[in-house]
């Protein structure tokens, strides 16, 4: 192998993988790049569309494939020790199979693997230079992902390699008619049977049915709910009532969530990533997050009550984008070598 080294990180979703390339001091070299996953085809499948990803980073950079002396993965389901624990949004061949090994047998170079959460929540802590302290992440997405990071950048996984699974944690919110929404392998009343974008069909579904929602837009149209529910982002941004209604709950939902987080990890920072980072109501959003997190967490978490009663707990925005778990990841890479 080459003197010269490089180090690629590769995010494996659904639906497409993202990869980046760094040199040897950490920087990133060239531009991310983004192919199909075929996370659903089964994981040799997916195999191939990583070494797409990495030949294309190769290509586009002008860097030979044997100058890269690590790959970091991450992958969008509950792992240990580079082994899938969980399905979620890939074909059942991949649980119980040793990923990590697997795929580094294949590209005969070491491998890092961690969830897609952790791989987030580590880029993020990398893209804020100024910031040496905790840093706690949650994604609003299909699903809820979330990671921690330590002081100093030490990744917390847990025992397993399983912490900070937020989506399963319990809240103490109902439905209408008294009963705890389900989200698959999450138990009932979860967090991501509240806040995701699987809980937005429901709660769509369900507005839509009321009478008093019959003259919406929405309800008119004839295309499957998944549809509308992608839809309910745009009518947020136009200040529709109804989109404004959901969302603002979720919000708060996850803001009172977060109350007990601080509670127990006393993180200071509390990223917030996914698309809504993206959207143009994310400061009307964040606002109904900290209301949530206010009326739930003690007021030593808010703000300090010595002067000059500095805020303790923070919410900012993902800076990362789509590509803070390729980065994340791609850091983790270069522990290896």
């Amino acid at each position: 192998m080459s003197a010269q080294k490089h180090f690629a990180g590769l995010d494996i979703g659904g639906t497409t993988v993202k990869a980046a390339l760094l040199d040897a001091k950490g920087t990133q070299v060239g531009d991310m790049v983004e192919v199909r996953s075929h996370g659903t085809d089964g994981y040799k499948a997916t195999f191939k569309q990583l070494r797409v990803a990495l030949d294309q980073l190769c290509e586009d950079n002008s860097v030979a494939f044997d100058t890269i002396a690590a790959v970091g993965i991450d992958v969008p389901a509950p792992s240990s020790d580079g082994v899938i624990w969980g399905q979620a949004n890939l074909h059942a061949d991949w649980v119980g199979t040793n990923i990590r090994d697997q795929f580094s047998a294949e590209i005969h170079r070491p491998c890092y693997m961690t969830n897609d959460g952790n791989a987030a929540a580590y880029g993020e802590w990398l893209l804020r230079p100024g910031h040496d302290g905790p840093l706690l992440f949650v994604a609003p997405g299909t699903g809820l992902a979330g990671g921690f990071v330590l002081g100093g950048g030490v990744l917390y996984e847990g025992c397993n390699g399983l912490a900070m699974e937020l989506g399963a944690i319990s809240v103490p919110f109902r439905e209408e008619d008294d009963s705890l929404p389900e989200c698959a392998g999450k138990g009932p009343g979860s967090l991501e049977a509240w806040v995701s974008l699987v809980a937005l069909r429901r709660q769509l579904g369900q507005a839509l049915a009321k009478a008093e929602n019959a003259e919406h837009p929405l309800a008119k149209k004839d295309i499957p709910i998944q549809e509308k529910a992608f839809q309910l982002r745009d009518y947020c941004e136009a200040d529709d009532p109804l989109a404004r209604s959901i969302f603002q709950r979720q919000a708060h939902i996850l803001g009172w969530a977060m109350g007990d987080q601080a509670s127990e990890l006393d993180p200071g920072l509390i990223v917030i990533g996914g698309g809504l980072a993206e959207t143009g109501f994310r400061d009307w959003y964040l606002d109904h997050v900290r209301t949530g997190f206010e009326e739930r967490a003690p007021a030593f978490y808010v703000t300090s009550p010595i002067p000059p009663h500095r805020a303790t707990t923070r919410f900012d925005w993902a800076v990362g984008g789509d590509f803070a778990a390729a980065i994340g990841v791609a850091h983790k890479a270069m522990e290896l070598v």
